[in-house]
């Protein structure tokens, strides 16, 4: 399992994936893994979704493809499955090229420090209506 921060990144880059493998009423077939190595070396970062007709249960199709080596298990939302696997040469996920292509961390570390308010200024607000009148046009 990644470290916390590692995760994290990966469950937000995962969010708008779409399930690139999917297990059907066979389960977890040699052609399963295959194809979830072969995305796995290809994007770094899939969903695998497990299909209602799969006759084992979610928990043993996870034992099983982490027990592949180098795959892990991001994260785990009812029948979908986030997976990882650091790419050899060039990740894209960890490291310094992670970091670089990271915007927001860059922008947070050039970010100034908030200046507060001074205090006792009250905030700009509407001046009360008298009563029996409306704001409307008539």
């Amino acid at each position: 399992m990644p470290a916390g921060e590692l995760r994290r990144t990966l469950r937000g880059h995962g969010h708008a994936m779409s399930a690139i493998v999917q297990v059907g009423k066979s389960g977890v077939t040699e052609a399963v893994i295959k194809q979830v190595q072969q995305a796995l070396a290809d994007h770094e970062l899939i969903k695998v979704k497990i299909g209602s007709e799969c006759p084992v249960d979610r928990f043993e199709v996870a034992d099983r493809l982490e027990g592949e080596p180098g795959i892990n298990i991001v994260q785990m939302v009812g029948r979908v499955l986030l997976l990882y696997k650091r790419h050899p040469r060039t990740p894209r996920y960890e490291g310094k090229r992670a970091q670089a292509a990271d915007p927001a961390a860059t922008r947070a570390a050039r970010r100034k420090p908030a200046r507060r308010k001074p205090a006792g200024r009250k905030p700009a607000g509407r001046k009360p209506v008298a009563a029996g009148r409306s704001r409307g046009k008539r």
